[in-house]
């Protein structure tokens, strides 16, 4: 189930997000977390079943539109569906007042996940 990132989850998510080659600088990665951490157009939703096994960042663009920023799953949870469940669970909460799409970043995986 999708929950949203809050401060005491940080460490989590930052080792999350960490495994995005474009997140591997840990400056980056502090400004990424403080980008979804202080804007209101950024949301961070964790996936959490037993353990918090990954993570999916949106940012808002505009009225309509919801960009897939961020998407990434515990290695050891890789190729069990989580990733596709998580842009369902995105798309299910917020497609009816947004259009969810990708980013350069997101696009093959989202693309994948058969969007």
């Amino acid at each position: 189930m999708l929950i949203r990132y809050k401060k005491s989850f940080e460490k989590i998510a930052m080792g999350l997000l960490s495994f995005m080659p474009e997140e591997k600088d840990v400056k980056k990665l502090l400004q990424t977390i403080r980008e979804y951490e202080n804007n209101e157009n950024w949301q961070l939703y964790l996936w959490k079943e037993e353990d918090i096994l990954g993570a999916i960042g949106i940012q808002f663009d505009d009225q309509s539109k919801a960009v897939i920023q961020h998407i990434t799953v515990n290695p050891s949870h890789r190729n069990s569906g989580i990733g596709k469940q998580m842009v369902d669970a995105v798309k299910q909460q917020l497609g009816e007042r947004y259009d969810v799409c990708s980013n350069e970043y997101t696009e093959a995986f989202v693309d994948h996940c058969g969007s």
